[in-house]
Parts: C-alpha cells; sequence; structure tokens
C-alpha cells in the first residue's frame, strides 16, 4: 500500500470539531450538550433570505461565472460603502465561503516555502490553508493578560526573513474577539509598507464591532492599497454559514488574475447561495441592530459568569462572538474530552474548543478555551453551572 501524504499527515485536527465523536457518545446517552464550541449562531437567518430560497424560479440550476454573479457583486459594492471600503465590482471575486477565499488569497500570492507572520491564538484553518499552498506560518504570542493586543511591531520585524512574504490580521478578531485599534492598524501598515508584505485581512466578524470608535478596516489604511486583501463571509453576520458564500476584494489586479485561474479551476460558486446572499443585502436595520443588540447581553452575561466561577478569567472582547478563557486546569484538551467521555450534571454537560488548536508555539493555551456565545441567554446560564460544577469535580480528581 502506497503511503499517504505527508501534507495531510501534517494537517491539523480541528480544535472546534475534533471532539465531536465524543459529543455524539454523550448525545447517545441522553445527555444534552451546550455547543459552546463553535461559531454556529442560533439566531434565525433574516426573512428576506428565506423567501429568497423559497422562490427560486429557475428551469435550470446553472453554473454561475467564476467570479461570482455581477448583481451580486454590484450589491456588494454599495453594502461595503456604508463601511467607507470604497471598491469597484472588479475587486470582488465570489468564493465558497471565507475559507476558499483565505486559500486561494495563499495560493495566488504565495509559493511553497514562503511565510505569513500571524498573531496567535489564532483561527486554526489558517494553518491548515497553509499547509494546503505549501506556506509556513510563523506566529506571535498575543497574551490573555492584555486582553491579546497585538503584539510589539519590534516582535514582527524578529520574524521577518527573506522569505516572508505577509502578514495575516483576523479583525474582529476570531478565537480572541480582540479588536484592533487604529493605532496598531496603523503600526500593522507601517511594517507592510516597510518590507512590501502582502497583508491578509479576514473581517468576516465587522457588524460585531462592541465600542463606540469606528470600525478600521484594512482598506481604511493609506499607502498599501495593492498589498491588502480582504477576506469576506456572509456566515456569521446572516446566519448563513450553510450556504457557504465568502469574497475576496482586492485593488490587486494581479492577485485578482491569479485568484481567478484557481476560481475557473473550481469551475463556480454556489448558485443558490449567490441567490440567498444577494437578497440578504436587503435585510433591514432593525435585524442588525437586533442581533448586535442580543450578542453584547449574551457578551457581558458570559464574561460575568465566567469571571465568577474561582479560577477562571475571561478578558472583556469587543467584537465578534468568541472570547478565550482561562481555566483552573492544567491541560485543557483533557478537560474538555473529560467534561464529553466522563462528566454530567443533571443529564447535561458543555463542549468547548481547547485553545491549544488555535496556537502553534508549544505549551501556550495549555489551560485556555475557546467558548462561543452564539447560545441564549438561558442555555448560557445552564453552561455556567454545569461548567462550573464540571471544574469542581475535575479538580478533586
Amino acid at each position: 500500500m502506497p503511503n499517504i501524504s505527508q501534507r495531510g499527515v501534517n494537517m491539523p485536527a480541528s480544535p472546534i470539531r475534533k471532539l465531536v465523536p465524543l459529543a455524539n457518545k454523550a448525545k447517545a446517552k441522553v445527555i444534552k450538550v451546550y455547543h459552546l464550541n463553535i461559531g454556529q449562531p442560533d439566531l434565525p437567518t433574516p426573512q428576506v433570505a428565506m423567501e429568497s430560497l423559497k422562490h427560486v424560479d429557475r428551469k435550470v440550476l446553472e453554473y454561475s461565472p467564476s467570479e461570482g454573479i455581477l448583481s451580486f457583486r454590484e450589491k456588494l459594492v454599495q453594502y461595503y460603502a456604508k463601511f467607507n471600503i470604497h471598491v469597484n465590482v472588479e475587486d470582488i471575486i465570489i468564493t465558497t465561503g471565507g475559507s476558499e477565499a483565505v486559500l486561494f488569497s495563499f495560493m495566488a500570492c504565495l509559493d511553497p516555502g514562503d511565510e505569513i507572520i500571524v498573531p496567535e491564538p489564532a483561527y486554526a484553518n489558517y494553518m491548515a490553508f497553509a499547509i494546503s499552498s505549501g506556506a509556513v506560518i510563523k506566529t506571535i504570542p498575543s497574551h490573555i493578560e492584555d486582553g491579546f493586543a497585538l503584539p510589539s511591531i519590534e516582535k514582527f520585524e524578529a520574524l521577518i526573513t527573506p522569505k516572508t512574504k505577509a502578514i495575516l490580521i483576523c479583525n474582529p478578531n476570531n478565537p480572541t474577539g480582540y479588536l484592533y485599534t487604529q493605532e496598531e492598524m496603523n503600526q500593522i501598515r507601517d511594517i507592510v509598507k516597510k518590507y512590501d508584505l502582502f497583508l491578509f485581512s479576514d473581517e468576516v466578524y465587522r457588524e460585531f464591532c462592541y465600542t463606540d470608535v469606528p470600525y478600521i478596516s484594512s482598506f481604511h489604511l493609506k499607502g498599501i492599497e495593492n498589498n491588502v486583501v480582504l477576506v469576506d463571509s456572509v456566515s456569521k453576520r446572516y446566519s448563513e454559514c450553510g450556504i457557504r458564500i465568502g469574497a475576496i476584494i482586492t485593488k490587486n489586479v494581479q492577485i485578482r488574475e491569479n485568484v481567478m485561474k484557481w476560481c475557473q479551476a473550481r469551475l463556480s460558486p454556489p448558485l443558490i447561495g449567490q441567490i440567498i446572499a444577494e437578497a440578504s443585502l436587503d435585510t433591514p436595520d432593525s435585524y442588525m441592530d437586533e442581533v448586535y443588540n442580543e450578542y453584547i447581553q449574551r457578551r457581558d452575561f458570559l464574561i460575568e459568569g465566567l469571571n465568577r466561577i474561582p479560577g477562571c478569567y475571561s478578558p472583556l472582547p469587543m467584537g465578534a462572538f468568541y472570547t478565550v478563557a482561562k481555566l483552573p486546569v492544567d491541560n485543557a484538551d483533557k478537560f474538555c474530552a473529560w467534561c464529553l467521555s466522563e462528566f454530567e450534571y443533571e443529564g447535561q454537560t458543555v463542549m468547548m474548543a481547547p485553545a491549544s488548536g488555535f496556537y502553534t508555539t508549544p505549551d501556550i493555551g495549555q489551560n485556555q478555551v475557546r467558548i462561543a456565545y452564539v447560545l441564549n441567554k438561558e442555555d448560557l446560564a445552564k453552561a455556567l453551572i454545569v461548567l462550573a460544577k464540571a471544574l469542581e469535580r475535575y479538580n478533586q480528581l
């Protein structure tokens, strides 16, 4: 039997999904599992989106253009303008989710061995996409003690080598919920400009910024317009994870030409997904306001509850709907698995994502978990009780 690929061997398992078999076994025992592990919103998809799905009136479900449906991209131009992101329809390429947008951006910009600098903890699939493209992730740890603020520019510069090709940020951040300040974004701009790097900027959570300070996009940074590759997705803002629609936005013509080669090779992004996503751009402001306020309430409720549990600590996230929390355990991987395989409280348990999977630096984040506050407050309250009971019992073993 021939050997399987080393690339596949090196591919990391998802810290978000790797405990699913244990969760399924718990559910088979009729144990209620509170899913704090995955960013799957429980809020309803906008009604305009659901109506568009119900009223698809086509005789043929054909291929769409490889770059995406023109009318959808034209409406996206108007959408981005609301955030002071001024682009043309040619600057937008539709992808099969934000994940494909990251992968195609890497494939279009990087050669095997090229290095990307990423603050960690970071979305685990970035590593998977880097392995897929042959690129190398170089991480700089941020720290829970200062809320996961951007590491110093000196630490970025210490990692730069002749192979360094890009910096990757997620803003607002998954998994930490951190929101980069204007000063931090300016520092990133300066280092990108100084070393002529690409800036991959994952901005899928832009609707969820919980400050009065204006949202800062990579497209707002002057002097690096041709260096910026913005990654986007409709998954989180419209609770549409399943339609798999994302986008690459860049002013760089060469990048777009390269991206299009991969887009043509995979033929087209999902037709039905684009129809739904285009309709979603007509979602009323009242829906977005309601969702925004709901997440703020959930965030405040969760963080207050976590920090009341002895030995737990979470900073207050200022964006997205995640937080990374420190728990009073030696090994969060073991604890999270134990919660699903050996623990239940009144027929309930919790599922969390061990934060070690969001780091590449060894031995960092061993006592941390990522928690997604995508459950209603009633379920969050129950999950917090279960978590407190689990920690109490675990530390008695």
